[in-house]
């Protein structure tokens, strides 16, 4: 081999290193066997063996939502890759930039019904941002590269490299970073000035206004989320986030109003049907946001910032819309705010704030902690308080009422300290996605709030998680359903409870103690404090079982297809509303 010739395999750990890879999550087999060899005789990369592969990919996600760098993950073919999928798509659908390297039978076999083959770029082209299939060694450092460039940039995304186990034989030359460009991704990031400027007089002259910020902030950087809530104190105006965009603005910060939303606050739900002027900043007007299309916010202006302009007039029409990086995009405003020294009618801000203050006075989260059953409120409640002072925690989620009950319950002061999957709903996502952000933050308290039905989707990783000796914490919420299949068929399928009840849990005491880690169980409300404090003060894995209220609730709650206005509060409300036949008020 001449001296400037490397392997794919060398070409691969060469090109990972030179764009800033510290750790891959994988897990070997055939295909992939020449990288693994490679990965064994060098010191630069940290390889994270996970149990499956979808958990490697949360794993991933995990930790770039928490660091704002690009996961890696490396799989093998087939089912290596197959079982990929999910993770990749949960990252497409909350932007998570990820790129995936995945083993391949040797080119001459592809198409031949070869051990282990599959069409991975056929399967992966729906579920991705961009993939590549390497048909000449040559090609390999270039397209590395490009899928760094392309899962970071922009709106980020995953990136598969699929690698056919020939080409990582192969020798090939190293083509270094600074000499790649690509010539048709280049993401607009500056908005237009006119329309900043359009944006910003509508924005004067608002009545009833409303910052409806998402997860573009984060991903547009911490800078980003410093701007924004500059912008909306400079404004006056008040502010709700998406799930995927807790910690863009502070949550103690009196103009939060709460997360909006299906589960959203009342506040937050009725400031939006109400207003005037939206000031949608990095979110994209999902189904779980908007409810009831045709009902969403009727007679308001809307302005939409994000960096996808396939996002823009999506699936509301808007009429500002700015494309462009958030963080630059609000540096822009602000300055056109001053400069054009913008004062809105505060008699009219002030008479909004008087409104707002009225629908939180409803207090929609409240809820009843009495008797001998622990309330799933209560338990996050206490967690909140038991970690707010703490200087780094970290908290994820699985998917499900306890995901719901953490973000209306955990307040974020900061962007990147929330990983929860919210375009995709993933169970199974929050156990892997801690164990990867506590690789990324070897010293951090990581705590995944968790429900006994999602955990058990991937709870192979604790194998991980034991082996990496990670303090991760999971603080499960168990009612012994999966509670929100359950939550919907009893108020809207006349409590038939088909398939939702767990009729044979582990003991997960005991399931934590088999892998090394320290079970914990809190049975009734006195104890769980303590549990808490016996889980913050261990220095090892934990999984704390908190048996909590198998019929509460998630509320509010807006039913799938309705608008705003038409939230289910839940039983007991007191207010002159309208109830339905189950007794839940209708706002």
């Amino acid at each position: 081999m001449a001296s400037n010739q490397l392997t794919g395999a060398e070409i691969l750990l060469k090109a990972l290193v030179d764009q800033g890879v510290d750790e891959i999550f994988g897990y070997p087999g055939g295909a992939v066997l020449p990288i693994y060899d490679v990965l064994f005789q060098q010191n630069a990369i940290r390889h994270i063996l996970v149990r499956q592969e979808a958990g490697a990919v949360h794993a991933a996600e995990g930790y770039a939502r928490s660091t704002g760098k690009v996961g890696v993950v490396l799989v093998t073919s087939g089912p290596g890759a197959t079982n990929s999928v999910t993770g990749l798509t949960d990252a497409l659908m909350d932007s998570i930039p990820v790129v995936c390297i995945t083993g391949q039978v040797p080119t001459h076999l592809i198409g031949n019904d070869a051990f282990q083959e599959c069409d991975t770029t056929g399967i992966t082209r729906p579920c991705t941002k961009h993939n590549y299939l390497v048909k000449n060694v040559n090609d390999l450092a270039r397209i590395v590269h490009e899928a760094f460039h392309v899962a970071r940039s922009g709106r980020p995304g995953p990136v598969v490299i699929d690698l056919p186990k020939d080409m990582a034989i192969a020798s090939g030359t190293y083509v270094p970073p600074n000499r790649v460009g690509h010539k048709s991704y280049a993401p607009k990031v500056k908005g237009d000035l006119d329309a900043i400027k359009r944006a910003v007089e509508l924005m004067a002259g608002a009545k009833k206004p409303i910052f409806y910020c998402g997860g573009g902030v984060i991903n547009s950087g911490p800078a980003a989320s410093k701007l924004l809530t500059q912008f909306v104190r400079t404004t006056g105006f008040p502010c709700t986030l998406t799930l995927m965009g807790l910690g863009a603005f502070p949550a103690s910060d009196p103009q939060f109003l709460g997360m909006l939303g299906m589960h959203g606050t009342y506040e937050a739900n009725l400031a939006m049907n109400q207003c005037d002027v939206m000031i949608c900043i990095g979110a994209r007007f999902d189904d779980r946001i908007t409810g009831k299309l045709a009902a969403f916010s009727p007679g308001s202006k809307k302005i939409h910032v994000d960096i996808d302009q396939s996002s823009i007039n999506k699936n509301v029409r808007v009429d500002v819309p700015i494309v462009g990086d958030v963080g630059h995009v609000l540096e822009d405003m602000i300055k056109v705010w001053k400069s054009s020294q913008a004062k809105p009618d505060q008699n009219a801000l002030k008479a909004w704030w008087k409104q707002i203050d009225q629908w939180r006075a409803r207090d929609c989260l409240k809820y009843q902690q009495k008797g001998d059953i622990i309330k799933p409120q209560y338990a996050i409640q206490r967690l909140y308080e038991a970690t707010k002072h703490l200087d780094d925690v970290y908290i994820t989620t699985e998917v499900g009422q306890h995901q719901m009950w953490a973000a209306q319950f955990y307040g974020f002061e900061k962007p990147n300290h929330w990983m929860t999957s919210g375009g995709l709903g993933t169970m199974g996502y929050g156990l892997p996605a801690a164990m990867g952000v506590q690789i990324a933050h070897p010293d951090a308290l990581v705590i995944d709030i968790a429900g006994e039905a999602s955990i058990l989707m991937n709870i192979q990783e604790m194998s991980t998680i034991a082996q990496y000796r990670l303090p991760v914490k999971a603080f499960i919420l168990n009612n012994e359903y999966m509670g929100m299949v359950r939550q919907w068929q009893e108020l809207l399928h006349g409590g038939r409870y088909a398939e939702s009840y767990m009729a044979s849990l582990p003991d997960f005491v005991k399931l934590a103690e088999s892998f090394g880690a320290v079970g914990l169980r809190a049975e009734k409300p006195g104890e769980v404090d303590d549990v808490i404090a016996e889980m913050l003060k261990c220095d090892k894995a934990v999984i704390a079982d908190i048996k909590v209220d198998k019929k509460e609730n998630c509320f509010p709650m807006i039913p799938s297809g309705s608008a705003h206005n038409e939230m289910l509060l839940g039983p007991g409300d007191e207010a002159e509303k309208p109830v339905n036949e189950d007794g839940m008020v209708l706002v």
